[in-house]
């Protein structure tokens, strides 16, 4: 029995509606397992990764939970022909893609038995990818880490939710429960959360990465390379200081790819404080500590403080 109907729930076989955010070289295995077996819908990330990497995973991930899970395809990567190939060899549950449209992989997904999920970032897209065939979309706001669009969430959900008929969920800026209770007041079938997740427990992140969570400010999420056109958000970091240099002079493209390439596993892998891009979210500077990735989830949905934040505004409003 579902705790919340009329969400993603039903659709995805999960207790929660909750997406863990597929962060690249993050959210792997063992992460996308443990958000599972608590209830949420966990997911690995295929990023720029190998597609033997990808396909071991997937393999690794049903040997820890029989749950529903995911898979993130980045379709700029260098391999997605390959990872492509995989989400229907494998019949991944569910696929949410990134950095481009589906729609040329929809056919042999669908007949693989795929429910597949577009972030979106802009209304124009999520009505393109609803006639591509979508089963739902994330709509994700520029508070969220990494690639980012330009709309916050509080604008584009609500612009897309009123433009297509198959259920949004909300990304970006979500954290806690009054967040959860705010992207369900915007329209939202479920949330997707990616930050928070860097500080699980089962996450295999550096210390030195989660570290840098914990003691962020917010003004310490700082957004670099919009001169490319894949504007990123992440960390204040000397890395970041040197991309902020470098962002508008000539060749400026050739040179911000060159020093953001291999930042991230960087940061993951070996936490070097110089040469890694400590890809984050706005909502940093409000976590402060690590948790089981099972705590995490029951704290963005505990009852008590969804009825709480809701009924907050309830008594401001005097309804």
């Amino acid at each position: 029995m579902r705790k919340f109907p009329g969400t993603i729930c039903d659709l995805l076989g999960i207790e929660y509606p909750l997406i863990q955010g597929g962060m690249a070289w993050v959210s792997n295995a063992k992460l996308a397992a443990a958000v599972s077996m608590a209830g949420g819908l966990g997911v690995i990330a295929a990023g720029n990764a190998p597609a033997d990497w990808v396909r071991a995973q997937i393999k690794e991930v049903r040997e820890m939970t029989d749950k529903p899970f995911g898979l993130n395809v980045m379709l700029l990567s260098p391999y997605v022909d390959e990872v492509v190939k995989i989400v229907s060899e494998e019949k991944v549950p569910v696929v949410i893609t990134g950095a481009g449209t589906p729609g040329p992989y929809m056919k042999d997904w669908k007949a693989a038995g795929c429910i597949v999920a577009p972030v979106v970032a802009s209304k124009a897209l999520a009505i393109m990818m609803q006639r591509a065939g979508a089963d739902f979309v994330i709509a994700e706001g520029s508070e969220a880490g990494g690639h980012i669009g330009e709309l916050t969430t509080m604008v584009l959900m609500p612009n897309i939710t009123c433009a297509v008929d198959i259920p949004v969920v909300a990304a970006g800026g979500i954290f806690d429960a009054n967040t959860v209770a705010a992207a369900m007041c915007l329209g939202a079938a479920g949330v997707q959360v990616g930050t928070r997740f860097i500080l699980a427990e089962e996450c295999t992140a550096h210390s030195e990465y989660k570290r840098r969570l914990i003691k962020a400010k917010d003004i310490d999420s700082k957004v670099t390379g919009r001169v490319t056109g894949h504007p990123v958000r992440l960390l204040r970091s000397p890395l970041v200081r040197e991309m902020a240099k470098v962002e508008y002079e000539d060749n400026a493209v050739e040179k911000l790819e060159k020093m953001g390439e291999g930042s991230l596993q960087n940061a993951v892998m070996t936490g070097d404080k110089d040469s890694s891009s400590f890809m984050a979210g706005q909502c940093a500077c409000m976590l402060c500590e690590e948790q089981p990735a099972k705590a995490i989830i029951e704290d963005l949905f505990d009852e008590g403080k969804l009825s709480g934040a809701l009924g907050n505004v309830q008594g401001r409003l005097g309804i």
